[in-house]
């Protein structure tokens, strides 16, 4: 051990200056190369060119995220079919039965979010 504290000191060392010297870059030098011109229209909330109408926090009814949830879960699916598919030739049948087992969970969770009118926008 007595033998590497060399190789961690520069380790420690770069990532400490990794860190520090980007930060105090920013911060001696920010304040001299923005521009310092605060303004009403700088403060305003930008809406696409509009003027801001209302409260900035609104209340979303929950079958949006459990919506998106849903979505999210299925594009996942998505990601773990592709590469199954592009080497089922070598996979053979124990990949098709484990990959039909894994598609009958995803149905039987889809069934299950019908039945609790997740997908319903009603």
């Amino acid at each position: 051990m007595f033998h590497y504290w060399n190789g961690y000191l520069f380790v420690v060392l770069f990532i400490l200056l990794g860190i520090l010297l980007p930060v105090a870059a920013l911060w001696v030098l920010g304040p001299l190369l923005r521009p310092k011109k605060p303004s009403p229209e700088k403060y305003s909330t930008y809406e696409s060119g509009l003027e801001p109408v209302g409260d900035a926090h609104v209340r979303y009814n929950a079958r949006y995220y459990l919506f998106a949830l849903m979505f999210v879960v299925f594009d996942v699916e998505i990601l773990f079919l592709y590469p199954w598919a592009v080497s089922f030739h070598k996979l053979g049948l124990f990949a098709l039965t484990e990959m039909l087992i894994f598609i009958l969970m995803l149905v039987i969770g889809l069934i299950y979010a019908w039945r609790k009118k997740v997908l319903e926008w009603t």
